[in-house]
């Protein structure tokens, strides 16, 4: 079992039983978007923040990421910490047919993703306090490396978020904010020098 310090916030029962089989942690749901008007799930998501720290790991889906933004405006930036789970096709084995969007949600995550993605979010697992911020990217510089405020940005976006293993309908604020945690600027200029490359070719 991983034993997190931060609570974890998941979209509903089925995510929350799958983090408990192999996670020590105090995972709550948000019951879809019922979040959105139970005023007792957000006090209490406010008091886990103030008292150990929250991390959102919703589904990599629009739905899921309205969930986080709606979380993330009601608590103070430095008490939550955002974990992302990549864009997988598939079914979960519960459902009969795919999600609207056709990805995997948290509960088809393998141990091995989930505990990455909540490794790359800052938790502390097991009692190891992760690494700080390892860049100092802004918003120039996003706009420097055509990331933002071109005509091609967006999809250089999805094209980096893939090649991260994070949803590819990241925001350019929530994408620069994985990336001062994950890189350097120079690994990441040097990556969108590739991808750039390989959308001229596509062209």
């Amino acid at each position: 079992m991983y034993r997190i310090k931060e609570a974890i916030i998941v979209e509903g029962v089925y995510d929350k039983n799958r983090l408990l089989s192999f996670i020590d942690a105090t995972v709550i749901t948000t019951h879809g978007f019922a979040v959105y008007t139970n005023d007792e799930y957000l006090s209490a998501i406010k008091q886990l923040a103030e008292k150990c720290g929250v991390v959102i790991l919703t589904d990599s889906d629009s739905a899921g990421m309205r969930i986080r933004n709606f979380i993330k405006q009601a608590i103070p930036s430095g008490a939550v910490k955002h974990a992302y789970i990549p864009d997988i096709k598939g079914v979960e084995k519960r459902k009969r047919k795919p999600s609207a969007e056709g990805f995997l949600g948290v509960e088809g995550m393998t141990e091995e993703i989930i505990i990455k993605a909540l490794r790359d979010a800052g938790c502390t697992i097991d009692g190891v306090e992760a690494a700080g911020e390892r860049g100092a990217m802004t918003k120039s510089d996003l706009y420097r490396l055509g990331l933002s405020g071109c005509s091609y940005s967006s999809q250089l976006r999805r094209r980096l978020a893939a090649h991260m293993g994070l949803p590819s309908n990241l925001s350019a604020n929530m994408l620069l904010d994985m990336l001062n945690r994950l890189v350097s600027y120079e690994e990441v200029a040097k990556t969108v020098e590739n991808l750039k490359k390989d959308l001229t070719k596509t062209k």
